[in-house]
């Protein structure tokens, strides 16, 4: 099948490789001309495990091309995914202005029947507004008897293991219109997707609206598990219990389970953060205050904060003087995303306060150095006291603390003499909770986790 993808991000770019791997001839649209360039030449704009030997052997295979030529786009693919960003406004609210645009431009150049299908996470009513907008522009152009579909297929990609996730999906959620062309529209979409329902069905055909209210809902659900755990890590600190065997625990219950369990420093990332506003806002729109949601924000918000009053309580207010290795830059592991990462928050807090601070992570150190330089766009100069080390041992050289901020697995089973060895003190505010505190005061380590009470 020929199929197009607009949007050479994150969600287009795995999207596009996995359905040129399944043998459809793909080809991804994108505006920005440098990137275009940079995966015409062999690279990629993002850290994915897997996606560039994926990309590699679909492009040598002659199913994957990357281009800036929109009337080619529109011309190539019956089926054009729309999976280019959704940032949020400053209400908190989808930014639908890339969405409508990419509709506008199908509209524009359109010659036949299109399914339109948005693979960004948009609200509850977008799909009407891209109708709209394709609508509009066949108008204009004089148009009357040209029919397409718009199909709401959201994404359920996780960072670091999107390619699994999209090749063994636990579900694949299509919002449809119950109509000749929204038939036509399902028929398109069970042939694309077949390959993936072969062992069982997958596949959950909805309204439109159902479909693009359960991306927002499951990301919401997700976020509030993590916001809640982590309210309760910060109660367990006072009271002088082990959120980890809480966890345990609770994590036992079949009807609570596991996943998202896990107590830190919060989330970030591309989907969490915005996603909650964006859900939020709706509600708001339409009247109703969304509680819990506003409260999981506030919770991530203040959570970003933990270590940092941990390092404040125990060096005080005034870090000048001090140097700290950091440990993990990206939001999660097995990314270079940097987008709402918890790190930033606490670099940006300990360089107000004076410190010092030599961080390492396997993969995010170009994009932090990027978005760092954002960040303090008003006051550069204090960037002259970070340093980005190439290997984690060489972070904590004569380093006061170690601060963990992100779980690699590269540092999970560190050389504890070595590290003791290179510090000034062997103090460590672990972020993940990593390490288990009856392992640390073995080892002779000061250890500062997050809601592991009397037991750090």
């Amino acid at each position: 099948m020929n199929v197009t993808i607009i949007g050479s991000g994150y969600v287009g770019l795995v999207t596009g490789a996995c359905l040129a791997d399944l043998g459809n001839h793909v080809f991804c649209l994108d505006v920005d001309q440098a990137k275009i360039d940079l995966l015409n030449s062999g690279g990629i704009p993002i850290f994915e495990p897997g996606l560039k030997e994926v990309i590699e052997r679909n492009v040598e295979a002659g199913r994957l091309v990357f281009s800036t030529d929109v009337a080619a786009s529109v011309a190539h693919g019956e089926v054009q995914f729309i999976a280019v960003g959704t940032p949020p406004d400053e209400d908190g609210s989808a930014d639908l202005k890339y969405v409508l645009a990419a509709a506008r431009n199908i509209g524009r150049h359109m010659d036949g029947f299109k399914v339109v299908i948005d693979k960004s996470t948009v609200p509850v009513g977008t799909a009407d507004k891209v109708a709209a907008v394709i609508r509009a522009e066949l108008a204009q152009r004089g148009v009357q008897d040209m029919s397409f579909s718009v199909v709401s297929n959201p994404e359920f990609l996780k960072e670091g293991a999107a390619i699994e996730d999209f090749t063994r999906p636990d579900r694949i959620v299509l919002g449809v219109k119950d109509d000749v062309e929204g038939r036509q529209a399902l028929a398109t979409m069970r042939e694309l997707y077949a390959p993936f329902n072969r062992n069982h069905e997958r596949t959950r055909v909805m309204d439109v609206k159902s479909a693009e209210f359960t991306k927002y809902a499951a990301n919401a659900m997700l976020a509030t598990r993590i916001s809640f755990m982590n309210e309760l890590a910060n109660l367990a600190d006072e009271v002088g219990a082990d959120i980890e065997l809480v966890r345990q625990g609770i994590g036992s219950d079949p009807r609570i389970g596991y996943s998202f369990l896990y107590a830190g420093t919060g989330y970030g990332g591309s989907c969490f953060p915005k996603d909650v506003q964006a859900l939020a806002s709706t509600g708001r729109e339409h009247g109703q205050v969304l509680r819990v949601l506003e409260a999981v924000e506030a919770v991530n918000r203040d959570q970003k904060q933990v270590l940092v009053n941990k390092v404040f309580a125990r060096f005080g207010h005034n870090l000048l003087g001090k140097t700290f290795a950091m440990w993990g830059l990206a939001f999660k592991p097995n990314t270079d995303d940097m987008r709402d990462a918890p790190s930033r928050v606490i670099i940006g807090a300990l360089l107000r306060a004076g410190a010092s601070i030599c961080a390492h992570d396997p993969v995010a150190t170009e994009e932090a150095r990027r978005v760092l330089a954002v960040d303090f766009a008003e006051a550069p100069a204090l960037l002259d006291r970070i340093r980005f080390a190439g290997k984690p041992m060489e972070a904590v050289q004569d380093a006061d603390a170690l601060i963990i901020v992100t779980e690699w697995k590269a540092y999970r089973s560190p050389n504890w003499t070595a590290l003791k060895t290179a510090m000034k003190a062997p103090v460590i505010f672990d972020g993940r909770n990593l390490y288990e505190p009856h392992a640390m005061r073995q080892n002779g380590v000061h250890y500062i986790a997050v809601g592991r009470g009397g037991h750090g």
